[in-house]
């Protein structure tokens, strides 16, 4: 796939960091850029589009593509298989397409030594304390599953120092002028490598001494 690698961005962000709207804006802004569809065995969604949001699969079937190299990268997240296919990549790149990957970290680790050419790029949240009132705002999912997912952010914060790029998102319309920069402008992200990693350090630090955290720990000591 190395002929291929020069169009691809990935995008990762802990869950709650407004990646995908962010990805979506970029997306209907700009036709050259085309999100890469990613198979799934979680059920469809009311307004979801077969083959448009996810193609949704069996575990069985997903597990035929794992097993036939099908797969770039795969992950199980809560319970729910998510991947994206090789030839997913392959279509977008000989349609003369950007490829947009939004996969997380766990899947970025598995795919970026066969991809690697491409853009990686972290969405932060200014705070943890941030990140757990996007979490709420939704008002979604029950709190145990909102801890889990705060949990699953700290370890995917403590991997961000395989990206190449790092975006805050203060603001989703400030950080999509940033994410439009780097990925039509060919920019590099206003946070440097080291700022960036500077950044999750901070954020770690929060993880690991906010009283409101370690309050919430008590309550669910097992984030699995």
């Amino acid at each position: 796939m190395a002929d291929l690698q020069t169009k691809v961005f990935v995008v990762s962000a802990p869950s709650g960091t407004g990646k995908t709207t962010l990805n979506r804006r970029l997306v209907s802004d700009h036709p050259e850029v085309e999100m890469s569809v990613s198979y799934t065995t979680r059920s469809k969604r009311q307004g979801e589009v077969e083959g448009v949001h996810y193609h949704f699969v069996t575990r069985e079937r997903f597990q035929e593509l794992i097993d036939r190299g099908e797969m770039l990268e795969y992950a199980e997240v809560f319970g729910t298989l998510y991947g994206t296919p090789r030839d997913e990549i392959r279509r977008l790149a000989h349609a003369g397409k950007i490829a947009l990957l939004e996969i997380d970290v766990q899947g970025w680790r598995q795919a970026h030594k066969s991809l690697p050419e491409a853009k990686s790029i972290f969405v932060l949240p200014p705070s943890v304390a941030t990140l757990w009132q996007r979490l709420e705002q939704r008002g979604t999912e029950p709190m145990a599953v909102r801890w889990r997912r705060l949990m699953t952010a700290k370890t995917e914060v403590a991997n961000g120092t395989m990206y190449d790029h790092f975006i805050v998102n203060y603001s989703l319309d400030a950080a999509y002028e940033e994410l439009e920069s780097i990925v039509i402008k060919g920019k590099t992200s206003k946070i440097g490598h080291a700022e960036g990693e500077a950044l999750c350090n901070r954020l770690l630090d929060e993880f690991a001494n906010a009283p409101w955290i370690q309050k919430l720990a008590l309550e669910f000591p097992n984030p699995t």
